[in-house]
């Protein structure tokens, strides 16, 4: 009925173009191309980060958006009663619970990662890897909506000292955001590394 319907439809299209002086139809001519979009943007910042690191010797690593609450919390000793923990603060799926891992959650944080990989690794450095994933926070507001990017890196080797972790952060900065552009280390309390810091990058603009 299909093959049909086509052949009919033709035929009457070929008798009207026929039957029309004005109008003359080269079926021969090339059709016209779709246009072909570009990657998105966060694609596009992955690939390039990806890029930067894989130079220095950094593998990036991938592990499942959906986590067990021991490699999400647990084990980076996160207690029970933690406010992370809270229904307010994390996605949990409507799962039975592990015997062993307990329940099911949306990963909240790519340091879930780091507990995956230096147990594939068995912890034997050198460890280089860089996660880039998405992440999963019931926290919304007019800067970030409840799914959103994550990047880290983990570095587990000999003689590794915070002048690797400063270098490492000069060489990206300068390769992602401009050869100009410098680094800026602020000790600062983040409850379960020490030490710690917040990375600031000089502005693009005013330098």
């Amino acid at each position: 009925e299909v093959k049909n319907s086509l052949h009919e439809e033709i035929a009457n299209k070929k008798e009207s173009l026929s039957q029309s002086a004005s109008i003359y139809t080269d079926f021969t001519i090339p059709g016209i191309n779709q246009k072909i979009g570009h990657t998105h943007l966060v694609t596009q910042a992955i690939d390039e980060i990806n890029s930067v690191f894989s130079k220095i010797g950094f593998v990036r690593v991938r592990y499942p958006e959906v986590e067990w609450d021991h490699f999400a919390f647990g084990a980076l000793n996160m207690s029970k009663g933690h406010p992370a923990r809270d229904e307010w603060e994390t996605f949990f799926v409507d799962s039975p619970k592990h015997t062993k891992l307990g329940e099911m959650v949306l990963t909240p944080h790519t340091s879930s990662g780091q507990v995956r990989e230096m147990l594939r690794c068995n912890s034997t450095p050198p460890i280089r890897m860089i996660n880039i994933a998405k992440c999963y926070r019931r926290q919304i507001s007019s800067r970030h909506l409840i799914m959103f990017h994550q990047f880290e890196g983990l570095v587990i080797d000999r003689d590794i000292s915070i002048a690797n972790l400063k270098g490492t952060l000069d060489y990206f900065a300068k390769n992602f955001f401009g050869e100009t552009r410098k680094t800026r280390l602020r000790p600062f309390h983040f409850q379960f590394t020490e030490p710690s810091f917040e990375v600031d990058i000089s502005c693009g603009v005013c330098e």
